[in-house]
């Protein structure tokens, strides 16, 4: 007769739980890193998995020539972007001098609309301003030192990044044995589906993240053109590419376009993008969000918060962008280990997951590769 094993009481299982979290929480803390480059180059290594098969199988390319052309590919779509940008903060350089006449004409507005309105007169408040610049100027070198710091931490996390997912394409099979070998070969079947359903939430999510990036940079440059908001194209970009940080991007690209508007336009028009951008994010949060990016993660609304507030914690931005994904991945996890499927249902939407042809097509290309590999 089989020994029955005891089952450990409730508050050991919590103490083990409480005790795991913190141990990771303070790993993540401590490898920030290494694993934020790492879990970036898994989405990258995810996303260019399709052109990197296909250079290999139709063009008949080395695997370690494909990787290359694929990140090169990522490389370049990213460098278009970054000039895109760069192109319109230089027309804004340009105009540095108007830009300037402009940004003092609606500070001595703004100055005398406070002096009107709280009663506190212009000498007062060029002492505020005149304490400001130099305790400013005070800060000067230290703040210049760590800007330099934090562009050569950005420059080094990107150089990590983009190695790392050279790395993942040039072993994906190694690693994909290396995750059968440590289940065991009778549960090959579960390893498998896990790694086709992560590679295919996280393929639409990112797939998902960009249309909706098109999406709302699109509505917010013609919604500032026809507003004659100066820069429109600029602040659209900016609009777009920051709302890919969930719940905080929105408020930084509001900060910016209230600070171009308020140098460009004054005071006036400041309420006005204000509430424009404001609305454009409540139409994305509830409507373009979930029907583009929300289904595809199958995340309910207060994981998702919850999740971007403690990755913004941890990690900042870095840590807010990749809550997402990350939590995405840990449901898959969870729905398919039986004693861990409560917490899968907690992280979920409510709804059913059904298998689907592109996760059966995936299963069948990672057994092709096994047989190649």
């Amino acid at each position: 007769m089989a020994a029955i094993k005891p089952v450990p009481p409730f508050y050991t299982k919590l103490a083990m739980i409480l005790i795991s979290a913190i141990a990771l929480f303070y790993i993540a803390i401590l490898g920030k890193s290494i694993l934020s480059p790492l879990l970036f180059a898994l989405l990258f290594s995810v996303l260019l998995l399709p052109i990197a098969g296909f250079l290999e199988t139709k063009l008949r390319l080395h695997r370690s020539l494909a990787a290359i052309l694929s990140v090169v590919l990522l490389m370049i779509s990213i460098a278009v972007i970054i000039y895109i940008v760069v192109s319109q903060v230089s027309s804004l350089s340009e105009n540095w001098p108007q830009f300037k006449l402009q940004l003092l004409t609606s500070l001595e507005e703004l100055q005398k609309w406070i002096s009107v309105k709280f009663h506190l007169n212009m000498k007062r408040q060029n002492n505020y301003v005149n304490n400001a610049a130099a305790q400013l100027l005070t800060n000067g070198p230290s703040m210049i030192s760590s800007t330099l710091l934090s562009l050569s931490s950005v420059l080094l996390f990107v150089v990590l990044s983009m190695i790392d997912t050279f790395f993942l394409l040039f072993y994906r099979r190694l690693l994909v044995k290396f995750l059968i070998g440590v289940f065991r070969e009778e549960n090959s079947a579960a390893v498998y589906d896990i790694i086709a359903q992560v590679q295919i939430r996280i393929r639409q999510y990112i797939k998902g993240l960009l249309l909706e990036m098109v999406i709302v940079s699109t509505v917010c440059c013609l919604a500032l053109w026809i507003m004659g908001v100066n820069y429109p194209v600029l602040l659209g970009l900016l609009t777009g590419l920051l709302n890919l940080i969930p719940y905080i991007g929105i408020f930084i690209s509001l900060l910016l376009s209230s600070l171009v508007t308020f140098a460009t336009a004054g005071v006036g028009k400041i309420l006005l993008v204000i509430i424009t951008l404001f609305g454009i994010h409540l139409v994305d949060a509830n409507l373009l969000l979930p029907m583009i990016v929300g289904a595809k993660v199958r995340l309910n609304g207060l994981i998702t918060i919850m999740g971007v507030i403690v990755g913004g914690s941890v990690w900042g931005i870095t840590g807010a962008f990749l809550a997402i994904p990350v939590i995405a991945i840990l449901k898959i996890v969870f729905d398919r280990i039986e004693s861990l499927q409560p917490w899968g249902m907690l992280l979920g939407d409510g709804k059913e997951e059904k298998e689907t042809e592109p996760l059966k097509v995936e299963i069948i290309n990672m057994e092709n590769e096994k047989n190649q590999g």
